[in-house]
């Protein structure tokens, strides 16, 4: 599942589970995710797990006070950055940054903080599966802009960049579910023509013609 998403104000801190976790509960997948910076203003922050390991106790004691700000790694972020978000991950995406994100299309999200707002948290699923530990820096890229290649491989889903035509390193991909993001210029699915701010899915890379494509992304399921 692709979504723009455009902040103005700091969205929910959570957590999702992986595949076992998920399936003990009735659903068929957990929720792996990644997101590609588009743009983001100065200060602009991303919430990625924790400034130092901690125990569950504490960061739920932590989430009850109104304090787990404080604990989680706040970090700076600018366009063309990618982070990939593994199942168990704490995060959180703050104000005034556009993303695109490219998530497992499975509706089960643990929100651990909402900044007062009148949500549902779910304290006790969220401590059972997330990892209370610092982020890992290798999910993170910084993205050439005039370069074409695979931000996202060995997940369940992959996720490229391909600028202009060339489109020889998705051919080897086994896809059985392909989503064209236009960023720059326009791409044509199944004979429909889609540009920057649509989103076009077919089920074969044949069915993309990118010969009026500039930079677009390119996320598909594995089969």
């Amino acid at each position: 599942m692709t979504k723009y998403l455009f902040t103005s104000e700091k969205l929910s801190i959570q957590v999702h589970p992986n595949d076992r976790q998920a399936r003990r509960i009735g659903l068929p997948h957990g929720k792996e995710e990644c997101w590609y910076i588009l743009d983001a203003k100065p200060g602009a922050l991303l919430g990625l797990g924790l400034k130092d390991t901690v125990s569950a106790t504490k960061l739920k004691t932590a989430a009850i006070l109104g304090e787990i700000e404080s604990l989680i790694d706040w970090k700076p972020v600018k366009k063309g950055e990618f982070y990939y978000i593994p199942a168990g991950t704490i995060h959180a995406i703050g104000a005034d940054i556009s993303i695109v994100e490219v998530q497992q299309n499975v509706d089960i999200t643990y929100r651990i903080y909402d900044y007062g707002r009148p949500r549902e948290l779910h304290l006790d699923e969220a401590m059972a599966i997330a990892r209370l530990s610092p982020y890992d820096m290798k999910y993170r890229q910084e993205v050439p802009d005039d370069q074409s290649l695979c931000l996202s491989s060995g997940s369940p889903f992959e996720l490229f960049q391909i600028v202009g035509s060339d489109d020889e390193i998705m051919s080897k991909s086994k896809a059985s579910e392909w989503q064209v993001i236009p960023l720059d210029g326009s791409v044509t699915v199944r004979g429909k023509r889609i540009g920057r701010g649509e989103c076009g899915i077919c089920p074969h890379l044949s069915d993309i013609d990118l010969a009026k494509n500039n930079k677009s992304l390119i996320a598909c399921t594995i089969a």
